[in-house]
């Protein structure tokens, strides 16, 4: 199953090495554990968690390499997480060139993000917090259907440090005065997907 998502990757230009396809195979298992009690994700069949989860994580890779952003030493911030998307793709992706942490106010959604933590062998933060409580600034904030728009730019961009990135993955349907801001993508084996990407300079 998991080697749907290498092949997947391969012809988008991503490569993952078999270490970092056991972790998503890993991670896959659990997710599908976990999901029959906790409702972490609509998403139920494991070849969907593949594409609409891993997958669609990973575009971010192509969408930091086409927009020239070096995430190495950065801090990202994954708003609204959830189960962990897109943000934990991303650890196992770039391993310790990034510092992760992972924003999510639903206390059974943090408890699962704490065991993966353990059973993938990752380093990240999980703040167990609404976005208006987190005290913390990061380089690049990512947030991927984590309610309306207009709310994750207004706590995303407080989340930011001067200089910082605020990334909002949506699908086709972009508002239109944020039409100025979007980058669209079309990966292999994806519906083509839009990007918010807004820049803090002050």
């Amino acid at each position: 199953m998991i080697q749907k998502l290498k092949e997947l990757c391969e012809k988008n230009g991503i490569h993952l090495s078999s270490e970092q396809l056991e972790k998503f195979q890993i991670y896959l298992e659990e997710i599908s554990k976990w999901n029959r009690v906790y409702n972490l994700t609509s998403i139920r069949k494991k070849e969907e968690i593949i594409t609409k989860h891993f997958l669609d994580s990973l575009s971010l890779v192509k969408l930091f390499e086409g927009i020239g952003l070096d995430v190495v030493g950065k801090s990202i911030a994954d708003l609204g997480t959830g189960a962990g998307l897109p943000g934990i793709p991303l650890k196992i992706y770039y391993g310790d060139d990034i510092e992760l942490f992972l924003i999510e106010a639903v206390q059974k959604k943090c408890i699962f993000l704490e065991l993966i933590k353990k059973r993938l062998d990752l380093k990240y933060t999980v703040l167990c917090k609404r976005a208006e409580d987190v005290e913390d600034k990061f380089d690049i904030v990512v947030s991927r259907a984590a309610g309306e728009t207009f709310e994750v730019l207004k706590w995303g961009k407080d989340l930011l440090k001067k200089g910082g990135y605020l990334v909002i993955m949506k699908g086709k349907k972009v508002e239109e005065e944020l039409k100025q801001f979007t980058y669209s993508l079309k990966l292999i084996g994806l519906p083509e997907r839009k990007f918010i990407v807004i820049r803090k300079n002050h």
